[in-house]
């Protein structure tokens, strides 16, 4: 082989190496928790993903299971990272480097124990006050799915010497919280659960948060979008995406009230309020191309209908 030969050999390779790079990320998975909030901005991930011609993996797992997954490379991306309520759960893999952050996707979430109004303007209003309830709440906490961290903050508040000795948190779903929550609200009776910010229920029930719980619950937080060890860097295209992904408190309580309030399923309700609203896409768009490299937000654009 001459050098002429060689070299032109080599510049092939040399040239077809960004296009075998782009090619080699062609799929991403996703892990959804089963909160709403967190199922709508997972299908709005998905939604624009598919229209930019990647493959999607949607897998429901529970907040700890998600964290080993994404420790472990088995998981791609998670958009559900409550901050600082995930903070003891998430710390050691961000220290360790298995999990890697790409950023904020919304900013001034609300996450901690809740009451109806009637009942905190009857004294319910802090942790404090708790005791002095057990019997009107039947020694009864509402929570969510079992091995939820916010769940496991609660229930280590009722042993002996906590603030909630002697109760008992009731570990079910989101939606079996909430229906639990509606029959206490439509008879006026007394219920304490857990709450969070941007949800239906905000507007749905005449809802005020309890002062405590600080430490772990914090004041107003905020939702971040993690990653598997190395994913940005192996799948850029897709990271720039994500990082462009934000979300505001009014637009998730809608998506979130089309699925909750109208019943709609979870991909409809999201898609209908992208399609209304397709000034998001622009932003999130920016200096992203399909999995081709082709033109990004006139791929999802016209994939939506637009």
């Amino acid at each position: 082989m001459t050098l002429r030969m060689t070299l032109s050999a080599l510049a092939l390779v040399v040239g077809a190496a960004p296009v075998l790079a782009q090619e080699a990320c062609t799929s991403v998975s996703l892990s959804d928790v089963g909160w709403t909030d967190i199922t709508s901005t997972t299908s709005a991930a998905k939604q624009v993903l598919e229209a930019l011609g990647y493959e999607v993996d949607v897998q429901v797992l529970g907040v700890p299971v998600t964290f080993e997954a994404l420790s472990s490379g088995d998981i791609d991306v998670f958009l559900g990272n409550w901050m600082p309520s995930q903070t003891a759960a998430i710390q050691p893999f961000l220290d360790e480097g298995s999990i890697e952050t790409l950023g904020v996707n919304l900013e001034g979430t609300k996450y901690n124990l809740a009451v109806p109004a009637y009942l905190y303007d009857q004294g319910l209003q802090s942790y404090e006050d708790m005791a002095e309830f057990k019997d009107a709440l039947g020694g009864e906490i509402y929570g969510i799915e079992p091995g939820n961290e916010g769940n496991t903050y609660l229930i280590s508040l009722t042993e002996p010497g906590g603030p909630f000795e002697g109760f008992t948190v009731v570990e079910s779903s989101e939606q079996g919280m909430l229906a639990q929550v509606q029959s206490a609200v439509e008879e006026q009776a007394p219920v304490v659960f857990l709450g969070w910010e941007p949800h239906p229920m905000n507007a749905n029930f005449p809802l005020k948060y309890l002062e405590g719980g600080d430490d772990f619950f914090g004041g107003q937080g905020n939702v971040y979008t993690v990653t598997r060890k190395g994913f940005a860097a192996d799948c850029p295209n897709v990271a720039k995406l994500l990082t462009n992904m934000t979300f505001t408190l009014p637009m998730e309580n809608e998506m979130m009230g089309l699925i909750l309030d109208e019943g709609m399923d979870p991909d409809a309700a999201v898609k209908q309020w992208l399609t209304a609203h397709p000034e998001t896409f622009d932003p999130w768009l920016a200096d992203v191309t399909t999995v081709d490299g082709g033109d990004g937000l006139a791929a999802v654009k016209s994939a939506m209908g637009l």
